[in-house]
């Protein structure tokens, strides 16, 4: 009978102590580079600040937290749904330098928001999010890639919630009304809303007028449509 001269398979010892906590560190360095947003700039003070909120809400969501960002900072100041620039700064990330430009005088939220949505800063930090692969180019949405980073950045303790869930997040007061009136009414719902409006000018006729014509804000229009 022969003996068989083959080396016998010896099995990895099980990690143990210090070098199972290495291996589990590097594994976790490993992840948490790979979720880290590339070319994240320091937007509102947190790096990544600005992109993961174009993720979560796009360009309305990055107004929104820009202006949050320079109120806490005493750069901007919002009462009764107006902001305006009370303290001279030029910070580094483009879009506060857009946000405290535009809010030189005294302008209503809504008109700062729709104003600096689409501005050529925003576009910039859309088209770099496109590039990495984290937004669509045509719908304007996060791709699977982008999701999984904001899924990971929720957990961030250095990132407010308001980033991802919009103004309800933030405790009530000015800044939370301000942000809140400025928010845009759904298609359908506005749709109804002008519906509803119209059937109130018909059934509660004008009474200066001949004839029982209703008042219409397109400049008068006849009870008989």
């Amino acid at each position: 009978m022969k003996l068989s001269t083959r080396p016998e398979r010896r099995q990895a010892p099980p990690l143990r102590g210090t070098m199972r906590e290495k291996v589990l560190e590097s594994e976790g360095d490993r992840m948490s580079r790979e979720n880290q947003l590339p070319q994240a700039e320091h937007g509102g003070g947190v790096p990544g600040l600005y992109e993961y909120a174009f993720l979560a809400g796009g360009g309305r969501r990055v107004v929104e937290c820009a202006l949050v960002a320079l109120i806490e900072r005493g750069t901007l100041s919002m009462r009764a749904a107006r902001v305006r620039t009370v303290r001279d700064e030029q910070p580094a990330h483009p879009i506060d330098r857009a946000l405290i430009a535009a809010c030189s005088r005294s302008r209503s939220v809504t008109d700062v928001i729709e104003g600096l949505r689409l501005c050529p800063e925003i576009d910039a930090l859309a088209r770099r999010l496109v590039l990495e692969g984290l937004l669509h180019r045509r719908r304007g949405r996060p791709t699977r890639a982008g999701r999984r980073h904001l899924a990971v950045a929720t957990s961030h303790a250095g990132i407010p919630a308001h980033v991802f869930k919009g103004p309800t997040e933030l405790e009530r007061g000015p800044v939370q009304y301000g942000l809140l009136s400025a928010q845009p009414i759904p298609h359908r719902l506005g749709r109804s809303l002008i519906r509803m409006g119209k059937a109130l000018d018909h059934s509660h006729p004008d009474p200066d007028t001949d004839g029982g014509s209703a008042y219409s804000c397109g400049g008068g229009g006849s009870s008989g449509d």
